[in-house]
């Protein structure tokens, strides 16, 4: 066999590198969207909200509004919170309850997800207890009450893009978990093909057509 056939080292090199930078393609691709979650969570970018440890040591007697949304998407529940709105100091620590009733005939597994109104809240809106970090499975005809625990970070008065903003709004929004989701609809795809064979299996009213001639 010709020299000019044997496959020269360099073009060797260069197809190893190829695939080192496809697999580190990949890899990125999958990493992207955890990776997104937890920088917004550290930084409070996108009105992400941030979970932290300890609750600042000034309260300052600048006051905030805080409003409270609540939404459910693909369950049967009942979600509310017992307060419409509170004022709170900056800096100081407030505790509002939330409710969740299932309303469905079977238990339900759901995740909070959440975000604050504006945006630039985000950073400096935390919580120190949360429901929406864990799921969450409720009984059929189950009340659960879910305490949040939270303060706005006195830089948000110091901060221009928030400074002159006196109400923020916390949003909350349960999804059903993707197992959940998954098992559930499956469950209701079998029961509406048994109900389909049932409705099939009874005969006509006066019985069949060769029975009436």
């Amino acid at each position: 066999m010709s020299d000019a056939a044997a496959p020269s080292p360099r073009n060797g090199r260069l197809a190893l590198i190829l695939v080192g930078v496809f697999a580190l393609m990949v890899g990125a691709a999958f990493a992207a969207v955890p990776l997104y979650k937890m920088f917004c969570q550290a930084t409070g970018f996108d009105g992400t909200i941030r979970k932290a440890q300890i609750a600042p040591t000034t309260v300052l007697t600048k006051t905030v509004d805080v409003r409270f949304d609540t939404n459910v998407r693909g369950l049967p529940w009942e979600f509310t919170s017992d307060q419409l709105s509170q004022t709170i100091k900056i800096g100081d620590t407030g505790l509002a309850f939330f409710k969740v009733t299932n309303k469905g005939k079977q238990p339900w597994t759901g995740r909070a997800s959440y975000g604050v109104v504006p945006e630039s809240a985000g950073a400096y809106f935390q919580k120190l207890e949360c429901f929406c970090f864990t799921d969450q499975t409720i009984q059929p005809g189950e009340t659960k009450e879910f305490p949040v625990v939270y303060f706005v970070d006195p830089r948000y008065a110091e901060d221009f893009e928030t400074k002159g903003k006196a109400e923020i709004t916390l949003s909350y929004t349960f999804f059903p978990t993707d197992e959940d989701a998954a098992t559930k609809a499956a469950a209701e795809k079998t029961q509406k093909t048994e109900q389909a064979k049932r409705v099939a299996a009874v005969p006509p009213l006066g019985g069949s057509a060769a029975a009436r001639l």
